[in-house]
């Protein structure tokens, strides 16, 4: 109990040092908050469909990202809140396809192959869009008083998560479904034999 419980906290804390670094590249170029906002590290956000521990992680990692670039309180609650809805999301659509999804091997050489990728990453990337596009729109221009129009927040904020969440996240996807000890890691909850890596390539 207190290894799986050591194990759980760390893979949280990874990912959540992961999603960190990851928005304080954003934040360098000036795309990690504000109306036009396109976080790199929302790539991440198709981890929990094959890892809870993903929920915890994502969600504080984003809370320690709130905390230093944007200092609000409407961001840091509502931001934080929106990715932490986004990730409980995914994991309960990861619930339902998840042995679907890494029943084989994924050949990104094959159309079938990015076709499920595709489907994949659609389904994953849905809950933090939804989320996100449902809950900052309001924050930024009521909480936070941007003059812009709503409308246009609404198209920004939404974009950036499409192309955060389901271009890099797809990415990210397929390099994960694709390589066979990453798939192993997936499959059997972040442990993996030397057994279950030759299981994998043979599938």
């Amino acid at each position: 109990m207190k290894r799986n419980s050591a194990l759980f906290i760390t893979k949280a804390a990874v990912i959540a040092a992961l999603y960190f670094a990851l928005s304080m590249l954003s934040n360098a170029v000036g795309l990690c908050s504000g109306v036009i906002q396109c976080r790199i590290s929302e790539a991440l956000t198709i981890l929990p469909a094959f890892l809870v521990e993903a929920i915890p992680g994502l969600a504080i990692g984003c809370l320690l990202t709130n905390i230093i670039t944007s200092a609000t309180i409407w961001d840091i609650i509502f931001g934080t809140g929106a990715t932490l809805i986004g990730a409980i999301g995914t994991y309960l659509i990861g619930r339902l396809v998840r042995e679907r999804a890494l029943s084989s091997s994924v050949n990104m050489k094959s159309a079938p192959g990015i076709l499920r990728i595709v489907i994949l990453t659609a389904m994953f990337a849905l809950p933090p869009i939804v989320s996100n596009a449902i809950i900052i729109p309001p924050v930024l221009k009521f909480a936070l008083g941007v003059p812009d129009a709503f409308w246009f927040i609404l198209v920004t904020v939404t974009a950036g998560e499409i192309i955060a969440c389901g271009i890099f996240g797809g990415i990210l996807l397929a390099a994960l479904l694709s390589n066979p000890y990453t798939r192993g890691l997936l499959r059997n909850d972040g442990e993996v034999k030397a057994e279950a890596v030759t299981a994998e390539a043979q599938r």
